[in-house]
């Protein structure tokens, strides 16, 4: 038996915004510099990454990715500066709130492994 801590941000309706899918999608458009290569190789459609995304930027109230139009050197996308801080304190809130969790299942559960 182990514990699973499962964390995720709800908006002011109550409603899920920001979880562990929409952050590894967002670290995947940092590495692979698209939303839609992004959500490729997370094996998601374009139109729910995006859905995602804006979903989570709407509760939040500002932008997570700057997005550029298709051109000569093609489009992409990139996390914005508030963005990567936002991506960073929600680690460390996740982090923290994994650590606390397997300390009280410590203190009820002792080593029951």
């Amino acid at each position: 038996m182990e514990p699973v801590t499962k964390v995720f941000l709800l908006d002011n309706e109550g409603e899920r915004f920001f979880g562990d899918g929409p952050y590894r999608l967002l670290l995947a458009v940092e590495t692979e510099g698209s939303l839609r290569a992004a959500a490729a190789s997370m094996g998601m459609a374009y139109t729910k990454a995006l859905r995602l995304v804006r979903h989570a930027e709407e509760a939040l109230g500002f932008a997570l990715t700057q997005r550029t139009t298709g051109g000569r050197d093609g489009g992409g996308s990139r996390l914005t500066p508030r963005g990567k801080e936002f991506l960073d304190k929600y680690a460390a809130y996740r982090e923290q709130c994994t650590q606390a969790c397997r300390g009280i299942y410590c203190q009820v559960f002792g080593s029951q492994r």
